[in-house]
């Protein structure tokens, strides 16, 4: 069995998050976190289950439309196609176990890019992204 090492894990990156690949298969993806005061995953919404395991710090977890206050030894598991985020408090560093399965493919996560590139921690969707929201929640766009 592959044995995690947390502390060789650690890295933090001025710009964005860090984020260290610790694991990876087909059915899933392992990814230590880091972030510093302020720093955040921006909300999206991927076809993957995620698991967030809170291991230092405080932060926000958004799940679709609620928000959960996290410190250390909190969980929170999320559903696929639900969007959701990450944000560290300010003054203190964030580091966090995150477990997905399947792993997001590249186009899912656009809209992270498209939020540290604009700074935006709940970025606008996409035209394609209202289409397939409104899809899954059986409604039509104009």
């Amino acid at each position: 069995m592959p044995q995690i090492d947390i502390d060789g894990s650690r890295d933090y990156v001025a710009e964005g998050f860090g984020a260290n690949g610790v694991f990876r298969s087909e059915g899933s993806k392992v990814v230590y976190a880091c972030f510093e005061p302020g720093q955040f995953i921006p909300v999206h919404a991927p076809d993957s289950d995620v698991v967030v395991d809170v291991r230092t710090g405080g932060g926000l977890v958004r799940e679709g439309e609620r928000e959960h206050r996290v410190g250390p030894g909190d969980v929170v598991a999320i559903e696929a196609g639900t969007r959701r985020g990450i944000l560290a408090d300010e003054g203190e560093r964030l580091e966090a176990l995150l477990v997905t399965a399947p792993p997001p493919t590249d186009a899912e996560h656009e809209p992270v890019r498209r939020g540290l590139r604009n700074d935006e921690f709940e970025p606008s969707l996409s035209d394609r992204e209202v289409d397939e929201e409104s899809a899954a929640q059986g409604t039509e766009v104009d």
